[in-house]
């Protein structure tokens, strides 16, 4: 499962990225900053079983912190998009093809207005240009793949293939699943004979493939220079209210020893305040009066509201005793893994180990002890054992 970063030069992409996973991306005041992807992990909180159980974890793939499990996720930060990036201007069309294998997206918008489509420095822009100019370049460039060489690809449907499996090996590359183009058609309700498509029938069958198959979370980013009514715009379009350079700094000053912090507090511990220079205490003042105000630096939200909501997934932990809750190694709770909704107990082994998945048996829900069987329906929090044949 991987979020895509997207947005326009110098709207703070990279520093969102590197306040979200702790990765070093090169980070500057100048359109393009980011010529290769970075790709890095940001993690999801979910509640630690450990805590309800009476338990001390050993995690293994993720971190439990307070009774907080931080489950990874990949975040790929993509250079900067202009208009017209698909038709081959700014970076062009290489970096819509590095959001192939995005399965969701977070769009930062330089809600401060201080910079314009193409990342240069101006007064007074309007940020909800920037939410509308992303979801153009992406509409034309899913819906250019849609409908290309049409004339002649269109003749196998002609022939008796159904539309839908059609269309869905044409966008497997963009990790569309037969589900989501069905669902695509569906809503579209284009009447136009296959035959007689063009880029308009494209255009719309491509704004419902990116709302259901790469949904986007906006991020009003650089909130703490912005004005009240740029954030105002784009809280009407459910974008979180956000700061990456704050979130930067706080986790800075976290690595430094000077605070107690961890990514989506909503405060933070000053550990020795006689330590601080002036400097730095009005520093962590401003920092602290943006969280008093919003509750976060957004930056966390971002990415939970992304997971959890718009690609609805679960934390299921795997264990193999069910009585210690630990694997074979003897750690406790050691695996958490990000599922979507409505997965079962099969799909659960699959995730383990292609091997497990085979060979099934059974699997038992820990916490009541009772035997469920392969198309049991997980729940948010499950701890499962999986019984597969040798």
């Amino acid at each position: 499962m991987k979020i895509g970063l997207v947005g326009k030069p110098n709207a703070g992409k990279s520093t969102f990225f590197t306040a979200a996973t702790s990765a070093t991306a090169q980070i500057g005041n100048y359109p393009f900053t980011t010529i290769d992807k970075n790709v890095g992990i940001a993690h999801v909180r979910k509640p630690c079983p450990s805590k309800e159980l009476g338990l001390v974890p050993n995690p293994n793939n993720s971190l439990s912190i307070g009774g907080i499990r931080f489950i990874p996720v990949e975040v790929i930060d993509v250079a900067g998009l202009v208009p017209g990036a698909h038709e081959g201007k700014g970076m062009g069309n290489k970096f819509l093809d590095d959001l192939r294998q995005a399965d969701a997206l977070i769009q930062i918008v330089d809600c401060s207005g201080r910079t314009d489509l193409e990342g240069n420095a101006v007064e007074g822009a309007d940020p909800l240009d920037e939410v509308k100019f992303l979801e153009d370049e992406l509409h034309h460039w899913i819906g250019e793949i849609v409908v290309r060489n049409w004339s002649r690809s269109a003749r196998a449907v002609e022939s008796g293939e159904k539309i839908e499996d059609f269309l869905s090996e044409r966008l497997t590359g963009l990790k569309f699943t037969r589900e989501q183009v069905i669902l695509s058609l569906r809503k579209a309700k284009i009447s136009k004979p296959v035959m007689k498509w063009g880029s308009e029938e494209g255009l719309i069958l491509a704004r419902h493939l990116q709302e259901i198959g790469k949904p986007i979370v906006i991020a009003a980013n650089k909130a703490d220079i912005s004005s009240e009514d740029n954030i105002g715009k784009l809280e009407k379009l459910s974008a979180i209210i956000t700061a990456a350079d704050y979130e930067l700094a706080l986790k800075n000053a976290a690595k430094s020893g000077l605070i107690s912090y961890n990514s989506g507090d909503s405060d933070f511990v000053t550990n020795d305040e006689t330590q601080l220079n002036d400097g730095q205490k009005q520093a962590l003042g401003t920092l602290r009066e943006f969280l008093t105000t919003h509750g976060s630096t957004g930056v966390q939200d971002c990415i939970e509201k992304t997971v959890l909501e718009k690609l609805d997934l679960i934390a299921v932990f795997p264990v193999e005793d069910e009585t210690h809750f630990t694997d074979g190694q003897g750690r406790v709770l050691p695996d958490a893994y990000l599922v979507p909704r409505e997965s079962t107990a099969h799909d659960l082994a699959y995730k383990v180990h292609t091997d497990i998945g085979d060979s099934f048996i059974r699997a038992i829900d820990c916490r009541t002890k009772r035997i469920i069987g392969k198309d049991y329906v997980l729940q948010d929090g499950d701890i499962i054992k999986i019984v597969a044949g040798s």
